[in-house]
């Protein structure tokens, strides 16, 4: 990892190759009490000897040091990387108080870890560090790296760039943006005992069985595009040269508490978000944020051009459905008939809104069926992260689903 001085510390955990074994548990607790709550779920997780990671997905319900503390004295040295979430995904239970606990392990596997703060100021610059762990695990067959992010430091795809730049084409890019159950105000990533803001936390994986990544979406174009007349990064000030908000507003015939309270504001927009096309012809969505009701701009969690196209988007449960049947499908596929050690969800806090909390459960049966009984692990998220072709990988209202074997 290069040096800087916003940079954590790195870790690494390889085990000898005496043999092929891989295993992957999954643990999870909702006990109110922090210490008991982390030791459960990473007792849970650890299912086979020599544990390389742990995973960790924790509401911040929870005071996080006390559990960090409590999976690191169960973890038997393995390392760990993990983040705040917006609600917790795991077989056993979907919620917004709980501690999941994912753990791979065995020989099979070759793991090292890496973290950057101050993230916000140098966005490409901390991906980048933090893809450097990849150089530090063994060169085999299948390789992937997982990075969690701060979803409200800024422009995501930048970090997505940055982390592109040092592991190249060759290596696909997994994880999500943390989250703070919707209060948009901090969120936390977790690198061994540290509970780190404004960071970017990666694991890279080199296994000896396949992985496959599915991203799907479920959402649908509505009305005629629009064009992105002024924009700057992340923020939209005009839609065919009218006040972006405005546009927003009028167009999707937003209810009144939504166009003076910013609350209702984010509640009702997050299921509208904005559709972009890319260049082999995908339709990439932006979560809107926010609104600024003075300027009449609205704010998204990533960039989207100036002088590009935009259209607002819409989706139901059975959209939104389909699409998770899709994202498993397509995560399974490259596993070749291959048994799954299990799948990791990362899916849109939006996606969830949709669902409602029937569909919610829905969805998780779903996953647990496309894994055939093995472990169920994720968390509702700000942002996903998906690069399997080209440079750009960031995803707003999205379903990213990792499979290992």
């Amino acid at each position: 990892m290069t040096a800087h001085a916003n940079s954590e510390s790195s870790a690494a955990h390889s085990a000898p190759a005496h043999d092929d074994v891989r295993w992957m548990g999954v643990g999870q607790s909702d006990d109110p009490d922090p210490t008991a709550a982390g030791r459960a779920a990473a007792q849970g997780a650890i299912q086979g000897p020599d544990p390389q990671l742990l995973i960790v997905f924790s509401s911040t319900a929870y005071d996080l040091p006390q559990v960090l503390r409590a999976i690191e004295r169960a973890g038997q040295g393995a390392a760990l990387i993990g983040c705040s979430t917006a609600g917790e995904i795991a077989a056993s239970n979907v919620g917004d108080a709980n501690v999941v606990v994912m753990a791979l392990g065995g020989s099979g596997f070759s793991v090292a870890t890496a973290a950057a703060s101050g993230a916000s100021s140098r966005l490409r610059e901390a991906g980048a560090e933090a893809a450097e762990c990849l150089a530090r695990t063994d060169e085999r067959r299948h390789r992937v790296l997982l990075l969690l992010t701060d979803g409200l430091a800024g422009d995501q795809q930048e970090i997505v760039r940055g982390a592109y730049g040092v592991v190249g084409a060759g290596i696909p890019l997994v994880g999500g943006s943390a989250g703070d159950n919707l209060e948009m105000r901090e969120t936390f990533q977790l690198f061994g005992g540290q509970v780190l803001g404004d960071a970017v936390v990666a694991a890279a994986i080199s296994s000896d069985g396949p992985m496959g990544i599915g991203v799907r979406h479920g959402w649908q174009s509505v009305g005629d595009p629009m064009l992105v007349t002024k924009s700057r990064e992340s923020r939209v000030y005009t839609l065919d040269d009218r006040p972006a908000l405005d546009v927003y507003l009028d167009r999707l015939d937003a209810p009144p508490e939504a166009r003076t309270d910013p609350g209702a504001f984010t509640r009702f927009a997050l299921t509208h978000p904005l559709g972009l096309p890319n260049r082999i012809g995908e339709t990439h969505i932006r979560f809107v944020a926010d609104a600024d009701f003075e300027e009449r701009s609205i704010g998204c969690i990533a960039q989207v051009p100036q002088g590009g196209l935009t259209w607002f988007m819409e989706g139901d449960a059975g959209s939104v459905l389909e699409a998770t049947d899709g994202a498993c499908h397509d995560a399974l596929e490259p596993l070749n008939g291959e048994v799954p050690l299990g799948l990791v969800a990362f899916d849109c806090i939006a996606r969830r809104g949709v669902l409602g909390e029937e569909g919610v459960q829905a969805e998780v049966d779903r996953l647990c069926a496309q894994a055939g009984g093995a472990a169920v692990a994720g968390f509702y998220t700000y942002g996903e992260i998906a690069r399997t072709h080209g440079m750009a990988g960031f995803h707003n209202q999205t379903l990213v689903v990792l499979a290992l074997s």
